[in-house]
C-alpha cells in the first residue's frame, strides 16, 4: 500500500465510521495501521471503531498499546476506562476513568 493508498483507505476508514459502519471502519484501518504501525490517529480511530463494533477484546488491546507508547493520552485512557467498564470490569475500569478525568482537568 503506497502512501497516497494509505491516505485514500484512512479517509475512506473515517467516512465508514462517520456513517457508523464501525466494523468496515475497523477492517480498512487495519490495513492502513500495518503501514502506519506508529500513526497515533490511525491507532485511536481504530480503537473507537473496534469499540464501537463491539470488538472489545481488540478496543482494550489496541488501547493498551496506545498507552504503553503514549501514556499521557488521556482520550485513550477514557476509552480504556469506558471499555473496560462495558466488558463488566468496572473496578479496574476506575483508576483509569479517574486518570483521564484528572489529566483532562476535570473534577473527579
Amino acid at each position: 500500500m503506497t502512501i497516497h493508498t494509505a491516505d485514500a483507505e484512512y479517509r475512506l476508514a473515517t467516512f465508514h465510521f462517520d456513517s457508523k459502519a464501525y466494523a468496515e471502519a475497523a477492517r480498512l484501518l487495519e490495513g492502513v495501521l500495518a503501514e502506519e504501525p506508529a500513526n497515533l490517529s490511525v491507532r485511536l480511530l481504530l480503537a473507537r471503531s473496534y469499540y464501537h463494533s463491539a470488538q472489545l477484546t481488540r478496543a482494550e488491546a489496541e488501547l493498551r498499546r496506545i498507552l504503553d507508547a503514549h501514556p499521557a493520552e488521556d482520550y485513550a485512557r477514557l476509552m480504556l476506562g469506558r471499555t473496560l467498564e462495558r466488558r463488566g470490569r468496572a473496578e479496574e475500569a476506575r483508576p483509569h476513568l479517574r486518570l483521564a478525568a484528572a489529566m483532562a482537568g476535570e473534577e473527579i
